[in-house]
């Protein structure tokens, strides 16, 4: 009988989970981005600030980026 090491590895390393972490940060600052332009008096409606250039085009782009951060992190590969 072969008494074999067998050492547990992990599916990521430290690489993985750093991008991992910075694709959350991402998809974290997309959202707080697309947050606010509420109005305090319900019979106001600011056009303007709620269908602004950074709710509409910016925030969500950044969500997107920050979701292929992530499954960059799932797929990348360690180099050995």
């Amino acid at each position: 009988m072969k008494n074999e090491n067998n050492k547990p590895e992990f599916l990521f390393n430290k690489a993985n989970y750093t991008f991992l972490l910075i694709g959350i940060a991402v998809i974290a600052l997309g959202f707080l981005l697309m947050s606010g332009g509420g109005s305090e008096d319900p019979n106001v409606f600011n056009e303007e600030e709620l269908f602004s250039f950074r709710r509409i085009r910016l925030a969500p782009t950044v969500v997107i980026l920050g979701f292929a951060v992530v499954i960059y992190s799932i797929f990348k590969k360690e180099k050995k």
